[in-house]
């Protein structure tokens, strides 16, 4: 059974990496068709609702406690191939949250990344060992002074290793972006990893965007540059990010900005800015990424407002079947 006592409550699954046999490698945290054909089984088909009826009911304080939704996030390229056939044979409708600076040719680098780290080393932990020799800095008191965030990814993210959380803290906190996509491209350099050639397998095109409209999926915002913090932005800045990705939508779409009303939070960071921001653009739904209640974000329940709906990882499911 799926529900328990800690997840009886309406939310959102969110998934990002499949695999197949073919194009998409297996990397961590991906899984392969049948693999999300067994999920929905074991999750309940009957439990799963059509975005559009999800977003309805929410919005009518008519969901049930055993009701959830399916979405996805970062318009990778493995879910039109492997997962949009899944849903269709099942008759779900999803969310596809994207972020739009790829259908410009300047995709984000975090996929970029992930797929690097997943492809051209034996294990993740051999990556974490080789960047940090790349970056060649001493790090011990870094992560004695962030235990306590350490301690708190790993209650958000239970599927991730402490190693996972610490390389995400030195990412997001110890280095500026710059100064770790610099490592990450010395590195890929060393390898030979050309990732410009990649990003016809990586990512999203406008036909594949027209396509999940046309059959009824629902797509939303998801920020245009995917910044890994964006709670860490000024007010202009995340106004620029989602103004961005609404237009871009809307033009690739074809229709007026209105009709785009739902959204998840890169890398589930936000701030009151945020909010602001996404009310005043007319969007409606928002989804966190996380199934706790973030105290540190002001959070009393939950599904604390309209834009913090909890998500569980698909990471977190496969871990529960296995």
């Amino acid at each position: 059974m799926y529900f328990n006592k800690n997840n009886n409550f309406f939310h959102g699954i969110v998934f990002h990496q499949f695999h197949d046999d073919k194009i998409h490698t297996k990397g961590q945290g991906s899984i392969s068709k049948d693999e999300f054909h067994k999920m929905i089984n074991f999750i309940g088909r009957k439990n799963i609702l059509d975005a559009d009826i999800f977003f309805e009911k929410y919005k009518n304080n008519e969901l049930k406690d055993n009701e959830l939704c399916i979405t996805f996030d970062d318009a990778i390229k493995c879910q039109i191939d492997v997962a949009l056939p899944v849903l269709e044979e099942q008759k779900i409708k999803g969310f596809f949250f994207v972020y739009t600076s790829m259908f410009e040719g300047k995709p984000d680098n975090l996929e970029v990344f992930r797929y690097f780290r997943m492809n051209y080393f034996d294990n993740v932990n051999l990556f974490y060992n080789s960047f940090y020799k790349f970056l060649d800095k001493d790090l011990k008191s870094f992560f004695k002074e962030i235990n306590n965030e350490i301690k708190l990814f790993l209650e958000k993210f239970p599927h991730c290793s402490i190693e996972d959380a610490q390389f995400r803290l030195v990412r997001d906190i110890f280095l500026s972006k710059n100064q770790y996509e610099q490592t990450m491209f010395l590195m890929m350099e060393e390898k030979k990893f050309h990732y410009k050639n990649f990003y016809p397998k990586l990512f999203f095109d406008q036909e594949d965007l027209k396509k999940l409209d046309n059959l009824g999926h629902l797509v939303g915002l998801h920020s245009h540059n995917h910044p890994t913090l964006i709670e860490k932005l000024t007010y202009d800045e995340q106004k620029n990010e989602y103004e961005q990705c609404l237009l871009s939508i809307s033009r690739i779409l074809e229709k007026p900005k209105s009709e785009i009303k739902c959204m998840s939070h890169p890398c589930g960071s936000y701030n009151d800015d945020t909010f602001k921001i996404l009310k005043e653009l007319g969007i409606e739904l928002g989804f966190k990424h996380v199934m706790t209640i973030e105290k540190e974000k002001g959070m009393k329940k939950i599904n604390n407002s309209s834009l913090e709906i909890a998500r569980q990882d698909q990471a977190n499911i496969s871990k529960r079947m296995n």
